[in-house]
């Protein structure tokens, strides 16, 4: 007949299987850096990324920029109605 464990002892012997299993996981990436050299630089940079405070998301709608035309004067309404005048009688007899 096998004894109950408390709660503490179910504690402290969890707590050692998850140090021994993390060891484990440490030992596998240091491997894999050891065999991809440039993996640590590209998790650097990652990692230095993820530490750099968020930036608000771009608004994604598309911003209409309408570039405003400046009102003619007087002057020069009277100006392009005789340049139009003479254009198309030019046609007109040509």
């Amino acid at each position: 007949m096998a004894s109950e464990l408390s709660n503490d002892e179910l504690k402290r012997l969890a707590r050692m299987g998850a140090q021994a299993r993390l060891e484990q996981i440490e030992e596998e990436r240091r491997s894999i850096l050891r065999a991809f050299q440039g993996l640590a630089a590209t998790i650097a940079r990652q990692k230095a990324a993820e530490a750099a405070p968020e930036q608000p998301a771009p608004d994604t709608r598309k911003k209409k920029s309408r570039k405003r035309r400046r009102k003619m004067t007087a002057a020069e309404k009277r100006a392009a109605s005789e340049r139009m005048k003479n254009y198309w009688a030019a046609r007109k007899r040509g």
